[in-house]
């Protein structure tokens, strides 16, 4: 049982680190119709090309612990999530192909600069919509191939394309300056208001049509113990709003955004915790026997603390401004 819950920790944990890295940098090509001018797209293109790819380790390794630590789950949720798992990984396919292409390009530059558009808000949809799927209750292995498309889920596809643009445009002002900052901090404005507004939707919508979730928020005195939650999540959206002002502070509203993800990504454990799929599976009805856990904890030992170190001395390298668009820093 505690080999269980370590491993549910640990692909949260990897879920977590996938949605806020790989968010700013798929928010960035979101952004991309906002950006028309050439240098501008170089700048922020430059800004995520020492960090994307690796950025994406954390969906393989998510990918890996739920396969490995909770196999019913991962066959479940894979069968009924073939279609836009399968839309997703075009999506990344076609803004990996972009990046490489783009920067050698000349005259197919705005072709590279459409790939990239539609293949971050491809993969950001998706993703968006097998969270919402999941979070209402799927049916797994036993519906049709379009029937995780529900209006909650398409709705929770398009809040998750809005928060990570907040999350890049965030980005953009500590890594930007002059005209390039200023207008990702006045987008910026925007979708804060934007994203807390589909925070309470998405909230009220999921209590009032998931009876697990509800009892779990409602129930006794929960709410009093759970309410932290919201009342911090609207303080950091509060004081995101007011960092990105005319002159906005260059740091703090990409750890604001940061921390809206965590407490949104806080309130969905508590309300499903200890289910990987609900109404069906909790954790521990959905994990390996103890044989197999304990064989993957040296791997996990190994390589979960080499990935953090590189990614940290990746982003500390990289650290700073991107001042040029030859150069990138």
């Amino acid at each position: 049982m505690e080999l269980a819950l370590f491993y549910y920790l640990l692909l949260g944990f990897a879920v977590l680190m996938y949605v806020v890295l790989d968010g700013f940098d798929l928010g960035l090509g979101i952004l991309y119709p906002w950006f028309k001018s050439e240098g501008e797209r170089d700048h922020m293109m430059r800004s995520i090309s020492h960090v994307w790819d690796g950025n994406e380790t954390w969906l393989v390794f998510g990918g890996v612990v739920l396969f490995a630590a909770f196999p019913t789950a991962y066959a479940g949720i894979l069968s009924t999530m073939y279609t836009p798992m399968f839309l997703m990984l075009i999506g990344l396919i076609f803004r990996g192909v972009a990046f490489e292409y783009r920067f050698k390009s000349e005259r197919s530059k705005p072709l590279w600069d459409s790939a990239f558009f539609l293949g971050s808000g491809l993969a950001a949809f998706c993703q968006g919509t097998i969270l919402g799927a999941i979070v209402q209750g799927v049916e797994a292995g036993e519906q049709g191939a379009l029937d995780w498309l529900t209006p909650f889920s398409v709705f929770t596809g398009l809040a998750l394309m809005a928060a990570y643009a907040l999350l890049a445009c965030c980005y953009l002002v500590m890594k930007s300056r002059g005209d390039i900052m200023a207008r990702a901090a006045h987008l910026g404005r925007k979708l804060v208001v934007t994203v807390m507004v589909i925070f309470a939707i998405v909230s009220l919508w999921t209590l009032l049509d998931n009876v697990q979730v509800r009892e779990r928020w409602l129930g006794g005195m929960n709410f009093f113990y759970l309410l932290p939650l919201p009342l911090l999540s609207a303080l950091f959206g509060w004081l995101l709003y007011r960092d990105l002002d005319g002159k906005p502070h260059e740091t703090r509203p990409f750890w604001l955004a940061v921390g809206l993800f965590i407490l949104g990504f806080a309130g969905l454990v508590v309300g499903l915790f200890p289910y990987l799929i609900p109404h069906q599976l909790t954790l521990w009805q959905a994990s390996a026997p103890n044989s197999s856990l304990m064989f993957l904890l040296p791997g996990i030992f190994i390589f979960l603390p080499l990935i953090c170190a590189y990614t940290l001395w990746g982003y500390r390298i990289f650290s700073g401004k991107v001042e040029d668009f030859e150069d990138g820093y």
